[in-house]
């Protein structure tokens, strides 16, 4: 992750350990969306907690079994990963929780299948999930959730672009019914934007890139930016390409947002030609 501010407003989870699961199916579900949801395994101990919970994931080498891994990432424990030769030493990405079922024991995550530039090669993470098979298995350290308002919050704005997709959906889905708010989303297609669970007082604007050599994240902040944030309190989160949250937060801090009010994220960082 780049700059963020989400270890002032984490919260983490009671039991943080290593959980083993098995892929159980995959399906490309829009142009740029893979959801791959795992189960099995150790999934019995998973804590759910819903809104923007996200977790370490663990991905095996191409053609390697997961060799053994720390129940925790310290320091310590990091630099002893980094120990393990690079043809063994899993690919290690963070990741939301884009849907949980309790009944079916399972877990939905969706990766985002970026434009590739001619020639280059697709990241391990986006690799591994347009190659994997059911029973196929990884690893995830759960790391707790981001979106904590304040108690006397009465108005929420949610700005991203289509990496913070599954966080959106996540916290959508968790607010109470009574929530007002905005949320804007930027996809890089029509065929891109999903269906989602909504208080029925927020209101969610899908903001098409089009262009598919734009930088993710540019056309909703330009959208966001037209909107001032109302009245009463107010709380912002934003993710995304780095640049989105940096200049999101510049904004509503230049509107008179608290910045004590606002939670950013940069989830990673586009490539500049």
């Amino acid at each position: 992750m780049a700059r963020t501010n989400i270890r002032a407003t984490r919260i983490k989870p009671q039991v943080s350990e290593l959980l083993t699961l098995r892929v159980r199916r995959t399906e490309r579900i829009s142009p740029h969306f893979i959801r791959v949801t795992l189960g099995e395994g150790d999934i019995g101990r998973f804590t759910p907690m819903g809104y923007d919970q996200w977790f370490r994931l663990f991905i095996p080498a191409p053609g390697k079994p997961l060799p053994r891994l720390p129940d925790r990432l310290t320091m310590l424990s990091y630099a002893k990963y980094l120990t393990i030769s690079k043809g063994d030493r899993p690919a290690l990405r963070n990741y939301t929780v884009r849907a949980y079922r309790s009944a079916e024991q399972e877990i939905d995550v969706d990766f985002v299948v970026h434009e590739p530039k001619p020639g280059a090669a697709p990241g391990p993470a986006i690799a591994w999930a347009g190659a994997c098979r059911a029973g196929d298995q990884v690893a995830i350290l759960d790391e707790g959730v981001s979106f904590n308002p304040p108690a006397d919050t009465e108005h929420v704005l949610l700005v991203a672009d289509e990496s913070a997709l599954p966080a959106v959906a996540g916290i959508l889905a968790s607010l109470p019914d009574d929530t007002t708010g905005r949320a804007l989303v930027e996809v890089p297609s029509a065929e891109d934007v999903q269906d989602l669970r909504v208080p029925s007082a927020v209101e969610v604007t899908w903001v098409v890139r089009g262009d598919p050599h734009a930088v993710p994240g540019r056309a909703v902040l330009a959208a966001a930016e037209r909107i001032p944030p109302p009245d009463g309190p107010v709380f912002g989160w934003v993710a995304g390409e780095q640049a989105l949250p940096t200049a999101m937060r510049r904004h509503w801090i230049t509107s008179g947002l608290p910045k004590e009010r606002i939670v950013f994220c940069g989830y990673w960082r586009a490539e500049r030609g």
